[in-house]
Protein backbone atom coordinates (compact mmCIF):
# COMPACT_ATOMS: atom_id res chain seq x y z
CA UNK A 1 0.00 0.00 0.00
CA UNK A 2 2.84 2.36 0.89
CA UNK A 3 4.47 1.58 -2.44
CA UNK A 4 1.33 2.64 -4.35
CA UNK A 5 1.02 5.88 -2.38
CA UNK A 6 4.73 6.64 -2.91
CA UNK A 7 4.40 6.02 -6.64
CA UNK A 8 1.39 8.34 -6.91
CA UNK A 9 3.15 11.09 -4.94
CA UNK A 10 6.26 10.71 -7.08
CA UNK A 11 4.21 11.08 -10.30
CA UNK A 12 2.44 14.13 -8.91
CA UNK A 13 5.75 15.78 -7.98
CA UNK A 14 7.26 15.01 -11.41
CA UNK A 15 4.18 16.32 -13.23
CA UNK A 16 4.15 19.45 -11.06
CA UNK A 17 7.81 20.19 -11.72
CA UNK A 18 7.35 19.50 -15.46
CA UNK A 19 4.39 21.86 -15.59
CA UNK A 20 6.39 24.65 -13.97
CA UNK A 21 9.30 24.09 -16.36
CA UNK A 22 7.00 24.09 -19.40
CA UNK A 23 5.30 27.27 -18.18
CA UNK A 24 8.55 29.19 -17.91
CA UNK A 25 9.80 27.85 -21.24
CA UNK A 26 6.58 28.94 -23.00
CA UNK A 27 6.90 32.40 -21.44
CA UNK A 28 10.54 32.61 -22.45
CA UNK A 29 9.92 31.70 -26.08
CA UNK A 30 6.46 33.23 -26.47
CA UNK A 31 5.90 34.72 -29.92
CA UNK A 32 3.93 37.97 -30.01
CA UNK A 33 2.04 38.40 -33.28
CA UNK A 34 1.60 41.87 -34.70
CA UNK A 35 -1.93 43.09 -33.97
CA UNK A 36 -2.10 44.48 -37.51
CA UNK A 37 -2.22 40.91 -38.83
CA UNK A 38 -5.53 40.26 -37.10
CA UNK A 39 -6.89 43.65 -38.20
CA UNK A 40 -5.99 42.95 -41.82
CA UNK A 41 -7.55 39.49 -41.64
CA UNK A 42 -10.78 41.07 -40.40
CA UNK A 43 -11.11 43.18 -43.58
CA UNK A 44 -10.15 40.37 -45.97
CA UNK A 45 -12.95 38.31 -47.58
CA UNK A 46 -11.80 35.10 -45.82
CA UNK A 47 -12.08 33.15 -49.07
CA UNK A 48 -8.67 31.46 -48.60
CA UNK A 49 -8.68 30.98 -52.37
CA UNK A 50 -4.96 31.45 -52.96
CA UNK A 51 -5.51 34.03 -55.71
CA UNK A 52 -3.11 36.41 -53.95
CA UNK A 53 -0.33 33.84 -54.18
CA UNK A 54 -0.52 32.84 -50.52
CA UNK A 55 -2.18 29.68 -49.15
CA UNK A 56 -4.55 31.57 -46.85
CA UNK A 57 -5.81 35.02 -45.90
CA UNK A 58 -3.63 34.82 -42.79
CA UNK A 59 -0.55 34.25 -44.95
CA UNK A 60 -1.49 37.25 -47.10
CA UNK A 61 -2.04 39.43 -44.03
CA UNK A 62 1.38 38.43 -42.69
CA UNK A 63 2.98 39.28 -46.04
CA UNK A 64 1.33 42.72 -46.05
CA UNK A 65 2.65 43.49 -42.55
CA UNK A 66 6.20 42.41 -43.42
CA UNK A 67 6.33 44.12 -46.83
CA UNK A 68 7.94 47.52 -47.28
CA UNK A 69 5.11 48.49 -49.64
CA UNK A 70 1.95 46.94 -51.08
CA UNK A 71 3.00 47.29 -54.72
CA UNK A 72 3.02 43.56 -55.53
CA UNK A 73 0.36 42.47 -53.06
CA UNK A 74 -3.20 42.15 -54.31
CA UNK A 75 -6.28 40.53 -52.81
CA UNK A 76 -7.97 39.47 -56.04
CA UNK A 77 -11.31 38.76 -54.39
CA UNK A 78 -11.54 41.99 -52.39
CA UNK A 79 -9.99 44.17 -55.07
CA UNK A 80 -9.28 47.89 -54.68
CA UNK A 81 -11.69 48.55 -51.76
CA UNK A 82 -10.09 45.83 -49.63
CA UNK A 83 -6.54 46.92 -50.45
CA UNK A 84 -7.40 50.49 -49.44
CA UNK A 85 -8.49 49.20 -46.02
CA UNK A 86 -5.28 47.18 -45.71
CA UNK A 87 -3.21 50.24 -46.64
CA UNK A 88 -5.07 52.37 -44.08
CA UNK A 89 -4.36 49.85 -41.29
CA UNK A 90 -0.65 49.77 -42.13
CA UNK A 91 -0.29 53.46 -42.95
CA UNK A 92 1.01 52.64 -46.41
CA UNK A 93 0.04 53.80 -49.89
CA UNK A 94 -2.49 51.56 -51.62
CA UNK A 95 -1.62 50.27 -55.06
CA UNK A 96 -3.85 50.82 -58.08
CA UNK A 97 -5.53 47.58 -59.08
CA UNK A 98 -6.86 47.05 -62.58
CA UNK A 99 -9.85 44.68 -62.30
CA UNK A 100 -9.33 41.38 -64.09
CA UNK A 101 -11.61 38.55 -65.12
CA UNK A 102 -11.06 34.99 -66.28
CA UNK A 103 -11.42 34.35 -70.02
CA UNK A 104 -11.60 31.05 -71.90
CA UNK A 105 -9.17 31.03 -74.81
CA UNK A 106 -10.79 28.27 -76.82
CA UNK A 107 -13.68 28.70 -79.21
CA UNK A 108 -13.65 25.18 -80.62
CA UNK A 109 -17.03 23.89 -79.54
CA UNK A 110 -18.52 20.55 -80.57
CA UNK A 111 -19.64 21.97 -83.91
CA UNK A 112 -16.35 23.62 -84.83
CA UNK A 113 -13.94 20.88 -83.72
CA UNK A 114 -14.94 17.54 -85.28
CA UNK A 115 -14.59 14.51 -83.00
CA UNK A 116 -12.10 11.85 -84.10
CA UNK A 117 -12.57 9.56 -81.08
CA UNK A 118 -14.56 9.28 -77.87
CA UNK A 119 -13.14 9.44 -74.35
CA UNK A 120 -14.54 6.84 -71.97
CA UNK A 121 -12.70 7.30 -68.71
CA UNK A 122 -12.55 9.24 -65.45
CA UNK A 123 -14.21 12.66 -65.78
CA UNK A 124 -11.11 14.69 -65.10
CA UNK A 125 -9.27 17.00 -67.48
CA UNK A 126 -5.96 16.33 -65.75
CA UNK A 127 -6.30 12.57 -66.14
CA UNK A 128 -7.50 12.80 -69.75
CA UNK A 129 -4.70 15.25 -70.58
CA UNK A 130 -2.09 12.85 -69.23
CA UNK A 131 -3.56 9.96 -71.22
CA UNK A 132 -3.90 11.46 -74.68
CA UNK A 133 -4.42 14.60 -76.78
CA UNK A 134 -8.19 14.77 -76.65
CA UNK A 135 -11.26 13.76 -78.62
CA UNK A 136 -10.55 16.13 -81.51
CA UNK A 137 -7.69 16.81 -83.87
CA UNK A 138 -6.71 19.84 -81.78
CA UNK A 139 -4.47 18.72 -78.94
CA UNK A 140 -4.44 22.24 -77.46
CA UNK A 141 -8.16 22.82 -76.93
CA UNK A 142 -10.54 22.43 -74.02
CA UNK A 143 -11.30 18.88 -72.90
CA UNK A 144 -14.65 19.91 -71.42
CA UNK A 145 -14.53 17.64 -68.38
CA UNK A 146 -14.97 20.44 -65.85
CA UNK A 147 -11.89 20.57 -63.62
CA UNK A 148 -12.18 24.36 -63.83
CA UNK A 149 -15.83 24.27 -62.75
CA UNK A 150 -14.98 22.11 -59.72
CA UNK A 151 -12.15 24.47 -58.71
CA UNK A 152 -14.34 27.59 -58.67
CA UNK A 153 -15.56 28.44 -55.16
CA UNK A 154 -17.72 31.32 -56.35
CA UNK A 155 -20.08 29.56 -58.78
CA UNK A 156 -18.68 31.76 -61.54
CA UNK A 157 -17.83 29.06 -64.08
CA UNK A 158 -19.88 26.27 -65.61
CA UNK A 159 -19.49 23.86 -68.52
CA UNK A 160 -22.09 24.46 -71.22
CA UNK A 161 -23.60 20.99 -71.87
CA UNK A 162 -24.20 21.80 -75.55
CA UNK A 163 -20.84 23.28 -76.52
CA UNK A 164 -18.83 21.45 -73.81
CA UNK A 165 -16.90 24.67 -73.22
CA UNK A 166 -16.58 26.58 -69.93
CA UNK A 167 -18.52 29.82 -69.59
CA UNK A 168 -17.57 32.60 -67.17
CA UNK A 169 -20.10 34.66 -65.21
CA UNK A 170 -18.07 37.85 -64.97
CA UNK A 171 -20.37 39.28 -62.29
CA UNK A 172 -19.37 36.42 -59.98
CA UNK A 173 -15.77 35.97 -61.10
CA UNK A 174 -13.31 37.19 -58.45
CA UNK A 175 -10.11 36.50 -60.44
CA UNK A 176 -8.99 34.07 -57.74
CA UNK A 177 -6.89 32.18 -60.33
CA UNK A 178 -8.16 28.76 -59.22
CA UNK A 179 -9.54 27.85 -62.65
CA UNK A 180 -6.33 29.00 -64.33
CA UNK A 181 -4.33 26.60 -62.18
CA UNK A 182 -6.86 23.77 -62.61
CA UNK A 183 -6.77 23.78 -66.43
CA UNK A 184 -4.09 21.38 -67.75
CA UNK A 185 -4.44 22.84 -71.25
CA UNK A 186 -3.66 26.39 -70.03
CA UNK A 187 -6.56 27.89 -71.96
CA UNK A 188 -7.87 30.02 -69.07
CA UNK A 189 -6.28 33.41 -68.52
CA UNK A 190 -6.88 36.40 -66.25
CA UNK A 191 -7.14 39.53 -68.35
CA UNK A 192 -7.89 43.17 -67.64
CA UNK A 193 -11.65 43.55 -67.37
CA UNK A 194 -11.43 46.63 -69.57
CA UNK A 195 -13.41 49.84 -69.84
CA UNK A 196 -17.13 49.05 -69.56
CA UNK A 197 -16.09 45.38 -69.28
CA UNK A 198 -15.05 45.37 -72.94
CA UNK A 199 -12.26 43.04 -73.94
CA UNK A 200 -10.54 41.82 -77.08
CA UNK A 201 -8.40 38.69 -77.09
CA UNK A 202 -7.27 35.83 -79.31
CA UNK A 203 -9.64 32.98 -78.55
CA UNK A 204 -7.11 30.22 -79.22
CA UNK A 205 -3.90 28.71 -77.81
CA UNK A 206 -3.11 26.33 -80.69
CA UNK A 207 0.54 26.57 -81.74
CA UNK A 208 0.41 24.10 -84.62
CA UNK A 209 1.20 25.12 -88.18
CA UNK A 210 -1.47 26.50 -90.52
CA UNK A 211 -2.13 23.33 -92.51
CA UNK A 212 -2.50 21.24 -89.34
CA UNK A 213 -4.81 23.72 -87.61
CA UNK A 214 -7.38 24.21 -90.38
CA UNK A 215 -8.21 20.52 -90.49
CA UNK A 216 -8.84 20.32 -86.73
CA UNK A 217 -10.70 23.54 -85.86
CA UNK A 218 -12.56 26.13 -87.93
CA UNK A 219 -11.98 29.05 -85.56
CA UNK A 220 -8.33 28.55 -84.62
CA UNK A 221 -5.62 31.20 -84.99
CA UNK A 222 -3.58 30.26 -88.06
CA UNK A 223 -0.69 32.62 -87.32
CA UNK A 224 -1.16 34.63 -90.51
CA UNK A 225 -0.07 37.88 -88.84
CA UNK A 226 -2.80 40.05 -90.39
CA UNK A 227 -3.95 41.25 -86.97
CA UNK A 228 -0.43 42.28 -85.98
CA UNK A 229 0.04 44.18 -89.23
CA UNK A 230 -3.27 45.98 -88.72
CA UNK A 231 -2.56 47.04 -85.09
CA UNK A 232 -1.15 50.57 -84.87
CA UNK A 233 -0.46 50.34 -81.13
CA UNK A 234 2.03 47.45 -80.99
CA UNK A 235 -0.46 45.51 -78.87
CA UNK A 236 -0.27 42.26 -80.85
CA UNK A 237 2.69 39.92 -80.98
CA UNK A 238 3.31 36.62 -82.79
CA UNK A 239 5.07 33.61 -81.27
CA UNK A 240 4.93 29.93 -82.23
CA UNK A 241 2.31 30.49 -84.96
CA UNK A 242 -0.01 32.16 -82.44
CA UNK A 243 -1.12 35.78 -82.04
CA UNK A 244 -1.43 37.35 -78.59
CA UNK A 245 -3.04 40.66 -77.64
CA UNK A 246 -1.51 42.63 -74.75
CA UNK A 247 -4.48 44.00 -72.81
CA UNK A 248 -2.29 46.78 -71.34
CA UNK A 249 -1.56 48.14 -74.82
CA UNK A 250 -4.83 47.36 -76.59
CA UNK A 251 -7.01 50.43 -77.20
CA UNK A 252 -10.09 48.35 -78.11
CA UNK A 253 -10.20 49.81 -81.62
CA UNK A 254 -11.37 46.40 -82.97
CA UNK A 255 -9.51 46.71 -86.27
CA UNK A 256 -7.78 43.37 -85.66
CA UNK A 257 -11.16 41.66 -85.27
CA UNK A 258 -12.20 42.66 -88.75
CA UNK A 259 -9.11 41.30 -90.50
CA UNK A 260 -8.93 37.89 -88.79
CA UNK A 261 -9.79 35.31 -91.49
CA UNK A 262 -10.89 32.61 -89.01
CA UNK A 263 -12.72 34.88 -86.54
CA UNK A 264 -10.36 33.74 -83.80
CA UNK A 265 -10.32 37.18 -82.15
CA UNK A 266 -13.21 37.80 -79.78
CA UNK A 267 -14.75 41.16 -78.89
CA UNK A 268 -16.67 41.00 -75.61
CA UNK A 269 -19.44 43.39 -74.47
CA UNK A 270 -19.17 45.75 -77.44
CA UNK A 271 -22.28 47.28 -79.02
CA UNK A 272 -23.27 45.80 -82.35
CA UNK A 273 -21.75 47.66 -85.26
CA UNK A 274 -24.24 49.45 -87.47
CA UNK A 275 -24.21 48.31 -91.06
CA UNK A 276 -23.89 51.23 -93.46
CA UNK A 277 -26.60 51.19 -96.09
Amino acid sequence: MNTIIFSILTLLVISGISSVILFFISRKFQVFEDQNIQEIESVLPAANCGGCGYPSCHGFALACVNAENLENLVCTVGGQPTMKKVAHILGKDSNIIHPTVAVIRCGGNCYLRPLINQYDGVGSCVIAHNLYGGETGCAWGCLGLGDCEVSCKFDALHINPETRLPEIDEEKCTSCNACVIACPKLIIELRNKGLKSRRIFVNCVNKDKDEEIQSSCNVACIGCGKCMEECAFDAISMANNLAYIDSNKCTLCRKCVAVCPTHAILEINFPTKRVKE
